[in-house]
């Protein structure tokens, strides 16, 4: 009985078994599947070279994209004959929709034309060559900007300073954050400042406040990408008040600085010649302040157009003008107030010239 079999293989052609007489019927099954497994084997490509990815540096480690960029990745491979690549995403096959693949001889793309926080995840490649397999992973991140702080509250103003407390975003991004930013605005020129930056606690004391200013308050997320879009501001103002001022004179006891008259500084004796003005000092010290009578020779000469006596501060001063020979002789400067008297005397010589 007549008898043929036609058997498929990987490379997609046929290999004809032909006729077999009953003698070869009679033969065991195996010895026929060991000649079409022979044959099979001699038909498959022979792998010239393994397979094998090359990930570039910067995919060994995640790789970020904000919202809306273009993802493209340029992966080489190797393998002779030329091996299949396919990717999965997360254990999944792709999404078409969204993700393209274009596999050349020696690389594979992978090209996402706008991100979004979906596409995060791990992508991995494979190369394939007869049994032989490369594997790749890459690990991608799609982030935006972080939702503002959920509230925030003025918890107490004391002096020139304030208390904030807040609540994190109930969205990060789809990453960490990396603090919060702190402003501050007067009700006057309604500009906001910044006070903090990256400040990674949920409360915090604004200091140095202006006196008399009233202040509002709002508070940003930051993550990569930047500061949230929106902030939440206080609902009440922090007023910073003057404080009372309470102004308390330390009693003091009245001094008494009354003083009878005592000179600090006596008259000199002094020589003239006739015809040159001449003058005389003395300091007294003495409260109230004394009155000063002028001496010659024991008498009065005040109102004596020939004298002119000063007083000030304490200093005395009697100009002598002109004067000629018989204006020598003692002269005394007295100081008189309600507490006493004192007096100092000097001897004047007038001589002619020769």
């Amino acid at each position: 009985m007549e008898a043929a079999t036609t058997l498929e293989v990987v490379s997609g052609s046929k290999l004809q078994v032909g006729e077999a007489n009953h003698a070869d019927a009679e033969q065991p099954q195996a010895s026929l599947g060991q000649r079409v497994g022979s044959l099979t084997h001699q038909l498959l490509p022979s792998v010239e070279e393994n397979p094998k990815i090359w990930l570039p540096r910067a995919l060994r480690q995640t790789y970020i994209r904000k919202v809306g960029e273009t993802v493209n990745l340029l992966i080489p491979f190797q393998g002779k004959p030329k091996p299949r690549a396919t990717w999965t995403h997360n254990g999944c096959a792709l999404d078409t929709s969204r993700v393209s693949v274009r596999n050349g001889e020696q690389d594979s793309i992978l090209f996402i034309r706008e991100a979004q926080r979906a596409d995060s995840g791990h992508y991995q490649l494979s190369v394939k060559l007869g049994g032989l397999e490369a594997t790749a992973t890459i690990d991608i991140l799609v982030i935006e900007r972080p939702g503002p702080p959920q509230s925030i509250k003025l918890v107490d103003v004391w002096g020139s300073n304030a208390t904030l407390e807040w609540t994190p975003p109930q969205d990060t991004g789809n990453t960490t954050l990396l603090g919060y930013t702190v402003q501050k605005a007067d009700t006057k020129s309604g500009l906001w400042f910044t006070v903090l930056e990256q400040y990674h606690r949920n409360s915090c004391i604004v200091s140095n406040l202006i006196v008399g200013n009233s202040y509002a308050f709002r508070v940003f997320a930051e993550n990569q990408c930047g500061l949230s879009e929106t902030a939440p501001v206080t609902a009440d103002l922090a007023h910073i008040q003057k404080a009372a001022t309470v102004y308390k004179t330390k009693g003091f006891a009245q001094r008494d600085f009354s003083e009878a008259p005592k000179f600090t500084q006596p008259l000199a004796d002094c020589t003239t010649i006739t015809g040159y003005d001449t003058q005389l000092f003395c300091c007294v010290r003495a409260f109230p302040r004394p009155k000063i009578i002028w001496l010659k020779n024991k008498m009065d000469i005040q109102g004596n157009p020939k004298y002119r006596a000063l007083s000030h501060l304490g200093i005395c001063s009697l100009e002598i003008r002109k004067p000629g020979p018989f204006d020598g002789g003692i002269y005394t400067c007295k100081a008189v107030n309600a507490l006493g008297e004192a007096s100092v005397d000097c001897r004047v010589d007038v001589k002619t010239p020769n």
